[in-house]
């Protein structure tokens, strides 16, 4: 029995080794092709999971895309992507100089953007999603399909926004401080509608379980203000930075804290990732151990962590099963309502508080982004089986043509503001 079962664990072993070969190579790959197009690193790391899957590999090469990516691995290669979300969202908090915020005029386009970058795409998805029940999702229940199709409209990406305001320079000048803030609500907002939603199609929705969560939210943010962040002074103060490097001991501690966070985040159903990223507020301040922390642990993250997640997703959507002109025409109508509803209403916010035509511009246009936010909302509707197959890969295109836009966009418009864009930062 111990044999059989060392045998089954070395077996299952050399599957995972094998998908993280090639999820690996083809991501980064990609990541080095599209960054050589002018586009955002991530993008590329995005198709080339739609590469590896049912649209092109498994399409053309069915047996061999079986024999790599088979099921027996998948739970593992789920739980890594999902510790390099966690680690990402702490990097992603502590990179921010969230001190902009405390102009009242950029506190008040934060969080007003946030809610209309919500209010404004939930009501054209919700739109779409009654309008296209019979013709799209004639066997779910309606009601639940359009209201999973409202939350996949409103949502913004944080960890991929972070990722394009690192690659042109924008994570401490206050236009992607705003954009990131404003993501950050959009985000938290958007997964407790999602936990709402999911628990309302599972007929296990109830006021005190709204009240309770609420609560527990507000709980958390008090006691990371009032009693981690003082302790995070602490251990940077107990533990410094020397010769540039992050102490073991240190590094220990947080992992802890990151993952404490992300259990509790988990358990009031806005999902462990934004434990990762409350953990990373928690030391923002403290740029000497950022820029180590980065170093020493963000790189990992980007070039191993992260593409496991895009690759592995993307072999779940079938853009040759779109087969039908109705369905295209169905897309086409996504993209533009989607496109439409975040950038317009952010665009008009901005600019009622005060900013440029440009610069809120470029807010409409980062609060486009959904990719990574996108594909976990879309999966988690996929797999409660509220969502077809078919409206599932028009929404995963829909993710990707909205981050694809930004790299031109944004290219385009710092141009025009003089704004400098680095050259060689890792995206």
């Amino acid at each position: 029995m111990h044999a059989a079962s060392v045998h089954q664990t070395e077996s299952v072993l050399l599957s995972i080794l094998v998908q993280l070969i090639v999820m690996i190579g083809a991501a980064r790959l990609m990541n080095s092709l599209f960054r050589r197009l002018n586009q955002p690193g991530v993008i590329g790391e995005i198709v080339a999971g739609l590469l590896l899957g049912p649209s092109l590999f498994g399409h053309f090469f069915p047996a061999l895309s079986t024999a790599i990516f088979g099921l027996k691995s998948a739970q593992p290669i789920t739980i890594i992507s999902q510790i390099g979300l966690i680690l990402l969202m702490f990097q992603i908090g502590s990179d921010f100089e969230f001190g902009h915020l405390g102009s009242k005029r950029n506190l008040r386009a934060a969080f007003s953007i946030a809610a209309v970058s919500i209010l404004a795409p939930l009501g054209v998805g919700l739109g779409f999603g009654v309008v296209s029940a019979p013709h799209l999702a004639p066997g779910l229940n309606p009601t639940v399909y359009a209201l999973f199709c409202a939350v996949a409209f409103a949502i913004t990406a944080v960890p991929i926004l972070g990722r394009i305001l690192r690659q042109y320079g924008l994570t401490r000048d206050e236009i992607g401080v705003i954009a990131i803030s404003a993501a950050a609500v959009n985000d938290v907002v958007g997964w407790v509608l999602l936990a709402i939603v999911s628990a309302f199609a599972s007929a296990q929705l109830s006021p005190q379980g709204i009240g309770v969560q609420i609560a527990g939210l507000v709980g958390l943010g008090l006691g990371a203000w009032w009693l981690l962040r003082p302790l995070a002074d602490r251990l940077v103060k107990t533990f410094p930075v020397r010769e540039g490097e992050v102490a073991p001991n240190l590094m220990a501690i947080i992992f802890a804290l990151v993952f404490a966070l992300a259990i509790c985040t988990n358990a009031l159903g806005v999902f462990s990732i934004f434990g990762g990223f409350l953990a990373g507020l928690l030391f923002h301040r403290h740029a000497e151990f950022v820029d180590a922390w980065r170093r020493q642990v963000g790189q990992m993250v980007l070039v191993f962590f992260l593409p496991v997640f895009f690759t592995y997703t993307g072999l779940r959507t079938n853009v040759l099963g779109l087969t039908t002109a109705e369905n295209w025409l169905w897309l086409a109508v996504i993209l533009v309502g989607a496109i439409a509803a975040k950038i317009g209403p952010v665009y008009l916010t901005a600019r009622l508080n005060g900013f440029a035509p440009k610069p809120s511009a470029t807010l409409g246009v980062l609060m486009n982004t959904r990719a990574l936010m996108e594909l976990i909302v879309l999966n988690i509707g996929y797999d409660l089986g509220f969502m077809p197959q078919s409206v599932f890969t028009m929404l995963v295109i829909m993710a990707v043509v909205t981050t694809v836009m930004a790299g031109p966009l944004l290219k385009q418009l710092l141009t025009a503001m003089n704004h400098p864009i680095p050259v060689g930062i890792e995206a």
